[in-house]
């Protein structure tokens, strides 16, 4: 015992274990080492039957262990039948020691059943509080110190995992780490565990039960922490007494795909393990575990175009044996193999070494469940349209390119926006590359365990995913409290493609519009209205009655923007204000209706040119104007000239600036008078006021690219205005024509077509 758990006292083996009643095998849950060692102890014991820690409403599912179509990491997933956001999940890998002992009694017909409190006690109870100023115990930690060991997963690794199952004497590894536990029981009690001594109870009661049935040759695979309390003498009527008045809830269980990277969490049995991925390796690889996660990690590299040889494999085994031998371990470990490759294939780098943790050390292997298994009907239908749609769920993150002119991939996009709108984030809308056209979308998409439990709890609004997004689109309708959010149900209806939840949806939208008085509450809602509309056409979808509504929210705005932007507003509620009209300006223009755009230009002369607007939104007004020429250049720079003249307030005057300029300095590049007039007012700022401004000076110029910074900072150091006052008035500043050139110009038309359809003229 002494080699096996050093500092600690040694045990009498199987004689002990089997004088005090039925065999306990204490584990480490998610431990290769400790599955390895039960079925070994199991071939050797060959019980009557075999307990293992677990809900007991898994019983009816343990049949599907056995099933080809599962395939761990799995787990056994319970939820409140009228609740399934109130869930619980008990992992299992292929190298967890409870499916190890699940998989022996299954292969010989040997009967196996869950012992642990019923989930619907679990689920029911409130979480267990830890008590105030207690310390929940880390048994493998205190273990790990008294042996001398500063890092738990290294004494395991040295004690467990390096050790082989113990051939001599298979139960010997057992009894000793049940001493150990004993000896901690008694020391700690319950270790900050409070709720252990519940469960411990109804362990005890499903092994009295299994000992009438099967006799006293039963086996019981448990937490090794248990096991002092489940060999203990106490009365069936004191274990009564404590479960007596448990709160109960009715429970649904199922079996459901389960992740590496998830296990490296604590959850289920709170056994979060550092390193699934090297514990799969430890318990798959029969011999020379180092050699082959070595030549695991090269190809790994290769995949990344890092050049590694055979050399490099050989070399960082030899290095890693040479560690643990220093070090005093009897084989390397995790530690070990890191530094050598580290040191070997590496150059000492940090970067392949995190690509090494993230995808060999955790890794991303996701489980599979059969269809067998029992799910709620929107799972199974979920389940179908994803293989129809070669969508397969992964546990790895990957980004997905949709051309939504193409069936399948409109398919998909449709698919992926109905479950956002059910609250089953498998897939996040990210920026497409290359593209800024309606016509591409792009996805991250990465499938976590939890999942599961968001498709049972959407399960209450159909059977289908198409029905549940329907009535779940038109519940949220009923239930928005602000015009913003009905509007964005609609663009999410028209691009999750349900048409039949529009209808309730423009009932709340136009009821909602009817009673909206503040100004900024509608200009906050249009663009959505407007982005529903341009969707309609990208799509397929008749979106065009939507079209009435988003005209009224116009005209609306049109007619109350002006005395809202004049109604002494502050600086923050005058950047709000800028914003709307950004917004609602991207709004007229996809609204593609002309009578609009000539009432929104009309709004825009007005703020343009009224003093009492401030100047941000001033502005702001001009310079879209501007853009859309639908302000003369010679206008525009007597606005500007009157908002920067010595009358106006500096802070207004900056503000004047950051709305006509902030977002781009290209047209300063190439209006020279527009740069002169700004340079004259800056340079006329007294030292006091300029002092106040520059925050909002430095806001608007930092954010140009740096290209724009350095040609505004060569044209300022020559002098603005310079140009057009040198004999030849009007010339062009250097490296600019005088005039358009229109043969220079059409000779971008090909390449414009060719960019904007299929194939050039």
């Amino acid at each position: 015992m002494e080699g096996l758990l050093p500092g600690l006292p040694g045990g009498d083996g199987v004689s002990g274990s089997a004088a005090r009643g039925p065999l306990l095998l204490g584990v480490r849950h998610h431990g290769p080492g400790s599955a390895r060692a039960v079925r070994s102890a199991l071939e050797a014991a060959r019980p009557s039957a075999v307990l293992i820690e677990g809900p007991p409403e898994g019983d009816a599912l343990l049949a599907l262990a056995a099933d080809p179509g599962m395939r761990p990491p799995v787990a056994l997933l319970a939820h409140a039948a009228d609740d399934p956001g109130r869930a619980a999940f008990w992992p299992l890998a292929g190298f967890s020691p409870e499916w190890a002992a699940i998989r022996w009694a299954q292969d010989r017909d040997v009967p196996v059943r869950f012992i642990d409190l019923p989930a619907a006690h679990t689920l029911a109870a409130e979480p267990d509080a830890q008590a105030p100023g207690s310390v929940r115990l880390d048994p493998l930690a205190v273990l790990a110190e008294t042996a001398g060991y500063d890092d738990p997963e290294r004494w395991w690794e040295d004690v467990v995992e390096h050790r082989g199952t113990g051939a001599a004497d298979p139960l010997a590894a057992f009894e000793a780490l049940g001493e150990a536990m004993g000896a901690l029981r008694e020391e700690f009690g319950d270790g900050g565990h409070a709720r252990d001594l519940v469960r411990e109870a109804y362990m005890r009661q499903r092994m009295r039960a299994a000992r009438r049935e099967f006799g006293e040759d039963h086996a019981v695979v448990c937490g090794a922490w248990h096991v002092p309390a489940l060999r203990a003498k106490t009365t069936a009527a004191a274990d009564k007494a404590l479960l007596s008045g448990l709160p109960k809830v009715k429970v649904e269980t199922t079996w459901v795909p389960w992740t590496h990277r998830r296990l490296a969490r604590a959850g289920g049995y709170g056994a979060g393990i550092a390193s699934p991925g090297w514990y799969a390796h430890l318990f798959e690889a029969r011999d020379r575990p180092v050699e082959r996660w070595l030549t695991k990690v090269a190809g790994l590299l290769r995949e990344e175009d890092r050049q590694v040889s055979s050399a490099h494999v050989i070399e960082a085994v030899r290095l890693a044996q040479t560690l643990a031998a220093v070090r005093g371990r009897p084989l390397p470990g995790l530690t070990e193999t890191l530094e050598a490759v580290r040191a070997v294939m590496c150059d000492g780098s940090e970067v392949p070494l995190a690509l090494i943790e993230d995808r060999l050390v955790v890794g991303d292997v996701l489980g599979e469940v059969p269809d067998a298994a029992p799910v709620v009907p929107l799972q199974r239908d979920l389940t179908r349209r994803q293989r129809s749609l070669r969508l397969k769920a992964e546990a790895r993150e990957r980004e997905l390119e949709l051309d939504l002119r193409k069936e399948t991939d409109a398919a998909r996009s449709v698919l992926l926006h109905r479950l956002r709108l059910l609250g089953i984030e498998w897939g996040t809308p990210t920026a497409s590359r290359g593209s800024t056209g309606t016509f591409r979308e792009t996805w991250r998409l990465r499938w976590e365990p939890e999942l599961s439990v968001r498709v049972a709890e959407a399960g209450i609004w159909g059977t289908t995913v198409l029905a549940a997004a329907t009535a779940k689109a038109e519940a949220d309708a009923g239930a928005a409290a602000e015009l913003a959010e009905v509007t964005a149900l609609a663009e999410r209806c028209l691009e999750a493609g349900l048409g039949e939840a529009l209808p309730a949806v423009l009932r709340a939208l136009a009821d909602r519009a009817a009673l909206e008085t503040d100004v900024a509450r509608l200009a906050k809602a249009l663009p959505a209205l407007a982005r529903s509309l341009r969707y309609g056409d990208v799509r397929g979808t008749d979106a065009s009655a939507l079209a009435t509504v988003a005209a009224g929210l116009a005209e609306r705005i049109c007619v109350a923007l002006p005395a809202a932007c004049a109604a002494g507003l502050d600086g923050d509620a005058a950047a709000e204000l800028r914003g709307h009209v950004d917004g609602v300006h991207g709004a007229v223009g996809l609204l593609d209706r002309e009578d609009l755009r000539e009432r929104w230009s009309a709004v825009l002369r007005t703020l343009a040119a009224r003093d009492t607007v401030p100047g941000l939104i001033r502005g702001r007004a001009a310079r879209l104007l501007l853009d859309e020429g639908r302000l003369p250049q010679e206008e525009t720079a007597r606005l500007m000239g009157l908002a920067l003249s010595p009358a106006s307030a500096p802070a207004d005057a900056a503000g004047w600036i950051e709305g006509f300029a902030g977002g781009g300095g290209t047209l300063l590049v190439h209006d020279d008078r527009l740069l002169g007039l700004i340079d004259a007012w800056l340079v006329s700022v007294p030292e006091g006021a300029f002092i106040d401004v520059l925050p909002l000076l430095r806001r608007t110029f930092g954010a140009y690219e740096p290209g724009v910074r350095r040609t505004l900072g060569e044209l300022l150091r020559r002098g603005p205005g310079r140009v057009s006052a040198v004999p030849g008035a009007g010339a062009a500043p250097p490296g600019f024509a005088p005039a358009l050139d229109p043969t220079r110009a059409d000779a971008v038309l090909p390449l414009l077509h060719l960019l904007l359809t299929a194939a050039p003229p």
